[in-house]
């Protein structure tokens, strides 16, 4: 791997933690903004359309970051948390209203960014103990 490309990978998976953790900030914060102040929603983009840019920008990062890692690493372990976060969090998107409740679809929503959230700390971990990446 060209240190372009390592330095690509890091990079990116700097950006697929900080979109994960925002995507998970957004999912715990947002119920609370609105229930200390009504007044202030108005304010707030659309739930529903910030969920949706917030799924496609932490899926495209994820595809670069981990795609690139697993490509030279082959960690499966890191690819199926990444699958599955990325799943949770299109099911929290795309899917949440029609969950039961809307605590539901945090749930998922907050699960799918930690698994993802943990899929790019490994792969940024596992980049940084190879030999070849270093």
């Amino acid at each position: 791997m060209s240190q372009i490309q390592i330095s690509a990978t890091r990079v990116a998976d700097r950006l697929g933690v900080f979109a994960s953790v925002a995507c998970f900030v957004h999912c715990l914060a947002t119920p609370i903004l609105l229930s200390a102040s009504a007044v202030y929603a108005h304010f707030l983009p659309s739930e529903e359309h910030t969920h949706r840019v917030l799924a496609i920008a932490v899926t495209l990062i994820g595809v670069f970051a981990i795609g690139m890692g697993y490509r030279k690493h082959k960690q499966r372990s890191i690819l199926g948390a990444a699958v599955l976060g990325v799943t949770l969090i299109f099911i929290g998107a795309y899917v949440g209203n029609r969950l039961p409740s809307h605590w539901m679809e945090v749930a998922i929503t907050v699960a799918g960014s930690g698994c993802m959230i943990a899929a790019h700390r490994l792969n940024h971990t596992f980049c940084g103990r190879c030999n070849q990446c270093i």
